[in-house]
C-alpha cells in the first residue's frame, strides 16, 4: 500500500454568494512520490483545491487528508505552497528573503538547493524591484529550500520565459526524483506538463473528471478514424465528421476493431482538450486515484 500524499472524500468548498461553489463532491487519491499535473479551465476549482491542501482554507463539506493528517497544522512544516501571486515581503532583499527561509526552517533547510535556484538573482536587489519571473524564481527557491515532502505549485511558470521554464522544470523533476517529493502543479500550458508529470487530475465543474497515472489514462483512450458510424461498445468522448470520414476520441471498452477503424494513441494534450470540450463525458479514475484505494491494484 503506497501512502497517499492527498486524499479527498466528498470534498466541497462554498464561498460567499457572489462566488458560489468552487468544489463539490470531490473524491480522489494522489499517491505519494508522484508529479501530478492539475489541469482544468479557469474557475474549475484548481486554486481552491491547492489552497485547501495548503491549509489556508477549511472545506465546507467532506474531508481532505494531507500527508496522512486532516489537521494541517500537524504537517504544515512538511508542505511548501507557491500561489499564483507569489507573496513575498517587498522590502526585503533577495539575500534577506533566503536568510528568512533558512531561519524559519532550520531543521530542513537545504541551502544548496535554494542557492542553486536563486543564483541568477541579484542578492542585494529588493523584492519590490524584481520582475514577475524573478519573483517566481525566488518563491521556488524558498519552496525547494524548505525541502518539503509535498510541493503545491499554482501556475508556477506563468511569468517565466520559455528557457527559464524549461530549466526550472528540469530542476523540479530532478529534485522530485532524488528526494521522492510529491509535486502538484497546476498549469494551462499542456505541452509543458506532458513528459514531466506522471499523474493527472483534471478538475472541471468542481469535480475530478480524470484522475490517475498519465500513461494509463492515455492508454484507456484511442483516436479513431473510419467510415462506420457505430462506435459501440466504446464511450465516445468527442467526434466530428468530415465528408464520409468520422474521427473520434473514444474510451476503450475492449479491443478496437482495427479492420474497421484506424486507431492511434492520443497525446496527453489531445486527450485533455477533448475532455475539456466535452464536459458531459463520464469521469475516469484509475484504481490508484480512488479514495481509499490500494496501490497494489492494477491500474486500467
Amino acid at each position: 500500500m503506497t501512502s497517499a500524499a492527498i486524499e479527498a472524500d466528498g470534498l466541497g468548498m462554498t464561498y460567499e454568494r457572489k462566488r458560489g461553489r468552487a468544489l463539490r463532491d470531490c473524491s480522489f487519491r494522489l499517491p505519494a512520490g508522484r508529479i501530478c499535473a492539475l489541469v482544468g479551465p479557469n474557475g474549475a476549482g484548481k486554486s481552491t483545491l491547492l489552497t485547501l491542501a495548503a491549509g489556508l482554507l477549511r472545506p465546507t463539506e467532506g474531508t481532505l487528508r494531507v500527508l496522512g493528517s486532516t489537521n494541517r497544522s500537524d504537517v504544515r512544516h512538511r508542505i511548501a505552497y507557491v500561489s499564483q501571486d507569489k507573496p513575498l515581503y517587498p522590502q526585503l532583499t533577495v539575500a534577506d528573503t533566503l536568510w528568512a527561509g533558512r531561519e524559519l526552517n532550520p531543521a530542513t533547510w537545504d541551502r544548496d538547493a535554494a542557492d542553486r535556484i536563486a543564483a541568477p538573482l541579484p542578492q542585494d536587489a529588493r523584492v519590490r524591484s524584481l520582475s514577475g519571473g524573478q519573483r517566481t524564481r525566488l518563491a521556488l527557491a524558498l519552496a525547494l529550500g524548505k525541502r518539503p515532502e509535498l510541493m503545491l505549485l499554482d501556475e508556477p511558470m506563468a511569468d517565466l520565459d520559455p528557457l527559464a521554464r524549461h530549466q526550472l522544470m528540469g530542476v523540479l523533476m530532478a529534485e522530485a526524483a532524488e528526494h521522492s517529493t510529491t509535486i502538484v502543479m497546476s498549469s494551462h500550458i499542456l505541452t509543458e506538463l506532458e513528459g514531466a508529470c506522471d499523474y493527472l487530475l483534471l478538475v472541471d465543474g468542481g469535480r475530478v473528471r480524470l484522475g490517475g497515472e498519465c500513461d494509463d489514462i492515455v492508454a484507456a483512450h484511442a483516436l479513431v478514424t473510419g467510415q462506420v458510424r457505430d462506435l459501440a461498445p466504446h464511450t465516445v468522448i468527442e467526434s466530428r465528421t468530415t465528408g464520409r470520414q468520422l474521427s473520434a476520441l473514444i474510451r476503450r471498452e475492449g479491443p478496437v476493431d482495427t479492420g474497421t477503424w484506424n486507431a492511434v494513441e492520443p497525446s496527453l494534450e489531445e486527450l485533455l482538450l477533448a475532455h475539456l470540450r466535452s464536459p458531459a463525458a463520464p469521469p475516469l479514475l484509475t484504481p490508484s486515484a480512488h479514495a481509499g484505494a490500494d496501490e497494489a491494484v492494477a491500474a486500467v
